[in-house]
C-alpha cells in the first residue's frame, strides 16, 4: 500500500481507484504516469510505500 504525504489517503492496490477507472487488483507501480491523489489531486510520486 502506499500512502499520500499531503493528505494521508492510502492506495490498497485489492481496491484499486474507482473513481479514475483503477481496477482491484492493480499494484501501485502500475498506475498510469498520470494518475493523481483522488483526494487531494497530487501525482503517484509523491506518495510513501507503507511497509
Amino acid at each position: 500500500m502506499h500512502k499520500c504525504k499531503i493528505c494521508g489517503y492510502i492506495y490498497d492496490p485489492n481496491v484499486g481507484d474507482q473513481t479514475q477507472g483503477i481496477e482491484p487488483g492493480t499494484p501501485f507501480e502500475d498506475l498510469p504516469p498520470e494518475w493523481r491523489c483522488p483526494v487531494c489531486g497530487i501525482p503517484k510520486d509523491d506518495f510513501i510505500e507503507l511497509e
